[in-house]
């Protein structure tokens, strides 16, 4: 059975070993999500949003599978982005970070895991969402796509200490 929860610490050894199977991924050439080793994420980027009171996990029969932080923080590379939807801060919810364990890939997790943090926006009144992914994030940016996300903008920056990103910033908006 799937549940998502806010993180503990106890998911973070979990959310840190879904990070580096990605990075053992994309060392290999199995996928392109732009990250590099020991720079972005790390375990550190867990126990950032951990601490905040933002990372949020998906588990299926006990085993992590997905996890994300959720916060109305925009980057600051957001400034530059011609949104469609002008909405005030308080009313726009971020997803950051979403990670899907390649063990897992191609069974929903994605999907479940947006679709919990649209929820989670409506309830908290943020009909606004927002969200990024690197330009090389091929399987990412056809998931938003099919879920309704509107590329409005790519940015070209340093993102997450990583030079040279194209920043592909994402748009949504809910009616309810």
């Amino acid at each position: 059975m799937r549940e998502i929860r806010k993180g503990a610490r106890g998911d973070i050894p979990a959310v840190a070993a879904v990070y580096d199977r990605i990075l053992k991924e994309e060392e290999a050439g199995r996928s392109s999500v732009g990250w590099v080793r020991g720079v972005y994420p790390t375990e550190s980027t867990a126990r950032e949003a951990l601490a905040a009171g933002e990372l949020f996990v998906m588990t299926e029969d006990g085993l992590l599978t997905a996890a994300a932080r959720i916060n109305q923080t925009q980057a600051p590379a957001y400034s530059q982005v011609p949104w469609l939807w002008q909405a005030p801060a308080e009313r726009v919810m971020v997803l950051h970070t979403l990670v899907v364990d390649p063990l897992c890939r191609g069974r929903g997790h994605g999907t479940a895991f947006v679709a919990f943090y649209e929820r989670y926006a409506l309830e908290r009144r943020c009909p606004y969402l927002r969200m990024d992914t690197n330009e090389k994030n091929a399987a990412a940016r056809a998931l938003y796509a099919r879920l309704g996300y509107r590329e409005a903008g790519i940015v070209a920056c340093e993102f997450n200490d990583i030079p040279g990103v194209g920043l592909v910033c994402l748009e949504k908006r809910l009616e309810g």
